[in-house]
């Protein structure tokens, strides 16, 4: 850095190299707009005032914002790859967020952290690490690898990675568990943050958990929820994603005093919502149609990011701060026209500039992830039906599920506990790392498909392959299918493939580009909507985390139905 080149640019003794001339600068400081210059120099904002510039662009008439920041996402989760990920987002004002590898670190390891790295070095936006804390998520899990506390210290050299992701093994950390709480010590060695994922975490529990040194949390579902967690000290990220949308529940944490605790994130979001909707500007214009103040909304998607993971110059637009800006046509409207990247034209009109084109390494493990045999209907016989029935019950529009002990009718038990009058579906998990040929059988309510069956690779968080179907012929049909696909979605109806997406990227993403993967999708759920899927649920998202033992209250994993209070597996199926 040239400093003194700064200071006489900041002075006015030279021409900046950019200066944004005319707009209503955001001043998140002071919550104000002020009708100012912005000089960038090296990438740097220098002056906020009256300037001149080798280049000189006039935003007259705008609102100009820092870069937004989405505080916790999965990449993995879009099904994207990063650089496919970076030409969408960035056109929405993104040009910064806080990753978490967590998906493909279960199925690949530190091959999969490495592997998605590689994809992110030459990204124009900026993509931060949170290393992934709990692979597996819980001792129940089957995952394809496991990452110890020694496997993680090393990456705290890169100055990419920021902390530690979301801690969702509570119980670990409460009862002591002494290999997730050295992954919390070298992280706060490092003098790094740590990420929480607690839901409905209360009283001597979660003081606990904060004490630990857990700073945040995204899993609040109500205002009540979010006010404890905050007044013990946590900083809350409000989701707004696919399948788990929590900004409505706590709007009131987006007003003082409580929103300068307070962040947004999308954690995963489908395709389809990224192109229709956007990213984190979706987010700002839902939060502003629903009452909320934009400048908040903003700050919120800007300074109170970059303050909690300890970025100190960015967030804002001010004197010494990252030339990351966004120029908006209206707080009404919300959107956006331009977005510079360390003061460079990254994209404009819906448009990203320059982004990199997508490569992808040779690597046998992240290429060829599938490691099962095939799959036939015998394999899937369920035990004899028991007088009472327990089910997954689906709860609209969130992840948390119910536990309902049923009783199964005559005509349940004699189709192998299937019930399409009550909406009862059969549910298996077959693992795929390590052909070991576990096979966890359960049932669902709330899915709402009458024929058929839908399968995805995509199964938080192991990322084993789940399948919901209506007999053992069509679910074991759907699984063949994602098995001989190497990963994948994939809708079966009368045992043949309507529809399918192939994930070839560890069972998780797709090299090709967004649109070609938005249409696969849009044809898959529209297939399974023909099946008679809830229009409750995303019919892909939502599967995916029937499959996750560390959100209450019922799950079915390799291992069979877990009780995700007490971590404990209630019914075995192998």
């Amino acid at each position: 850095m040239d400093l003194k080149k700064l200071i006489d640019t900041a002075m006015g003794r030279r021409k900046a190299d950019l200066v944004l001339k005319g707009g209503q600068v955001l001043n998140v400081f002071t919550e104000q707009l002020e009708m100012k210059d912005i000089a960038v120099c090296d990438g740097i904002i220098v002056g906020i005032g009256l300037y001149e510039g080798d280049r000189e662009i006039d935003v007259s008439g705008k609102i100009v914002i820092p870069g937004l920041m989405d505080g916790h996402i999965h990449i993995e989760s879009t099904l994207l790859t990063p650089a496919e990920f970076e030409r969408t987002v960035l056109p929405r004002g993104t040009v910064a967020v806080m990753a978490d590898p967590h998906e493909i670190g279960n199925v690949a390891g530190t091959e999969g952290i490495d592997y998605m790295m590689s994809l992110c070095k030459d990204l124009m936006m900026h993509v931060y690490f949170n290393l992934p804390s709990c692979v597996p998520a819980a001792p129940l899990e089957e995952s394809g690898e496991t990452l110890e506390a020694e496997d993680l210290k090393p990456y705290y050299q890169y100055e990419n990675v920021l902390g530690l992701a979301e801690v969702m093994n509570s119980v670990g950390v409460t009862e002591g568990d002494e290999k997730l709480l050295q992954k919390i010590i070298d992280a706060k060695d490092a003098d790094r943050i740590i990420d929480g994922h607690a839901p409905f975490l209360g009283g001597k529990d979660l003081n606990a958990y904060i004490a630990a040194g857990i700073r945040s949390d995204h899993e609040c579902t109500n205002e009540q929820e979010g006010l404890e967690k905050l007044s013990r000290g946590q900083w809350i990220m409000i989701r707004e994603g696919t399948a788990a949308k929590n900004l409505r529940a706590l709007l009131p944490l987006c007003r003082p005093p409580y929103c300068y605790r307070a962040m947004f994130c999308t954690d995963d979001r489908h395709p389809e919502d990224l192109l229709r909707e956007g990213h984190m500007d979706a987010i700002i214009r839902k939060a502003i149609a629903w009452g909320v103040d934009p400048v908040i909304a903003v700050k919120m998607c800007t300074l109170n990011t970059a303050t909690y993971f300890g970025l100190k110059d960015a967030g804002a637009i001010a004197p010494g701060y990252k030339a990351d800006i966004a120029v908006v046509d209206s707080f009404e409207n919300f959107n956006i026209e331009k977005v510079f990247v360390n003061g460079e034209l990254a994209a404009e009109n819906g448009n990203a500039l320059n982004s990199t084109k997508a490569t992808l390494p040779d690597n046998d493990k992240i290429l060829h992830s599938f490691h099962m045999q095939a799959v036939t209907a015998d394999l899937i016989n369920y035990p004899e039906i028991r007088e009472r029935q327990r089910v997954i019950g689906m709860k609209r529009r969130e992840l948390l599920t119910d536990e309902l002990i049923i009783q199964p009718t005559k005509n349940a038990i004699k189709n192998g506990g299937v019930d399409l009058e009550r909406d009862i579906l059969k549910a298996a998990v077959f693992e795929r790392h390590h052909n070991t040929g576990h096979i966890g059988l359960g049932f669902i309510n709330g899915y709402g498909i009458k024929s058929g069956a839908i399968a995805t690779s995509v199964a938080h968080d192991s990322h084993n392959l789940i399948v919901v179907g209506v007999s053992d012929e069509e679910i074991a049909a759907a699984a063949e299918a994602v098995r001989k696909l190497g990963g994948g979605l994939v809708v079966v109806e009368h045992g043949k493939v309507v529809e399918e997406l192939a994930l070839p990227i560890a069972g998780l993403m797709s090299p090709l580009p967004i649109h070609e993967v938005d249409e696969k999708l849009r044809r898959l759920k529209e297939a399974a909507k023909q099946l008679g899927a809830s229009d409750d649920i995303d019919p892909f998202m939502t599967l995916a985390f029937v499959s996750l033992p560390v959100i209450p209250v019922l799950r079915l994993n390799g291992k069979g139905l877990i009780d995700v209070n007490k971590q404990q597996i209630v019914e075995a199926t192998f």
